[in-house]
């Protein structure tokens, strides 16, 4: 069932880009926030609070489709009036226990219910399962991803570009892997190693979230999966003594505020991705790598911070595809069950190769 009216909830940066993406891919759109945007939009606005059951159902029923850009924790409520009303769900969450609640939603939806459609969980999951798929036996997948400012200052490295809360999240939850064919949660912030992408030295270690589904689809097909976030080298132990020595973990809230105060956003940002995957192909043991570094570009007319645009893309792509008919029409969708060469022939996904 092909698809046009959308409505886009929360405009922020990645927001307002993904409505202005789906508005130049021939969508219908609206795009919804509780505060009046600054400046003219090329597509319809209205105000609205989310958080107002009532009022969210009235919003979307004219609709076929929401995307989700708001917070983790507002997810759910937003596919619940989803669901009631029939419409395909997209967001872009990292948050394990939403996914999972959504999922349920999903077993008795009439449309699609897609979370995870960012940049990871989202393309990230795409790329590992591509590579995965050119081996016969596949022994390891590997997602490394980290946003950063490419001018970094200071000991932390780190500009917040992304949610606070989104970041938060992921350096205090469980983390979910495959190791020695075992499938397991660890601790977030470990597991560190080095990392090199066009010569740019970086550590990786363990965040929540990033895997999406992956573990559940490999459990059994492979001895060992795992994401990791890269950082410039000592970010890692410097966020393990805030988090853990100074006990920031037991406000959360906090945390986030006193990061992105100290660290606020960049324009000249960049996101560095570094996938492999190993295994068995016409009788030898071969690695496979895609490994890219994301800067600013310009898309519709404005310079876009990568974070942005990456993150954006992705679930536009993935919306531009249920429209077309290249995923399901219905039930939910997993990140690596989606074809890799299809979405990079969207228009919006085009941007992954282009850049």
């Amino acid at each position: 069932m092909r698809f046009r009216k959308i409505a886009v909830l929360g405009l922020g940066k990645v927001g307002t880009l993904a409505a202005t993406l789906l508005h130049d891919a021939d969508f219908d759109v609206t795009g919804f926030d509780s505060v009046k945007p600054k400046h003219a939009l090329p597509f319809a606005t209205a105000s609205l609070d989310v958080s107002t059951t009532k009022a969210l159902a009235k919003a979307l029923k004219p609709f076929e489709a929401v995307l989700s850009c708001l917070p983790y924790h507002l997810n759910k409520g937003v596919a619940e009036a989803a669901h009631k009303l029939g419409l395909h769900y997209f967001d872009l969450t990292e948050d394990v226990p939403t996914t999972q609640a959504i999922r349920e939603l999903s077993k008795t939806a009439k449309g699609i219910m897609a979370p995870q459609c960012g940049l990871a969980p989202g393309f990230i999951g795409i790329v590992g399962a591509h590579l995965a798929e050119q081996f016969e036996r596949v022994r390891s997948i590997k997602l490394r991803v980290g946003a950063l400012p490419q001018h970094p200052t200071g000991l932390l490295g780190y500009a917040f570009n992304w949610s606070p809360e989104g970041v938060v999240n992921e350096y205090l939850n469980d983390c979910e892997v495959i190791e020695e064919g075992q499938h397991k949660w660890v601790s977030p912030m470990e597991w560190i190693e080095t990392v090199y992408v066009n010569g740019v030295k970086l550590e990786a270690f363990t965040t929540s979230g990033g895997l999406g589904t992956m573990c559940e689809t490999y459990d059994g097909r492979i001895e060992n999966l795992d994401y990791k976030t890269m950082r410039y080298p000592g970010h890692m132990s410097l966020m393990n003594f805030f988090f853990h020595e100074l006990l920031m973990r037991e406000q959360r809230e906090v945390a986030g505020e006193i990061l992105t105060h100290a660290k606020p956003p960049v324009d000249d940002d960049v996101v560095y991705v570094h996938v492999s995957a190993e295994g068995d192909a016409e009788g030898r043991l071969l690695r496979k790598e895609f490994v890219r570094a994301y800067y600013p570009i310009e898309v519709s007319g404005e310079m876009r911070t990568a974070i942005a645009w990456t993150t954006s893309a992705s679930v536009c792509a993935v919306i531009e595809m249920v429209r077309d008919g290249a995923l399901p029409e219905h039930g939910f969708i997993k990140q690596e069950e989606i074809p890799l060469e299809p979405f990079l022939h969207t228009p919006t996904g085009a941007l992954y190769g282009e850049s």
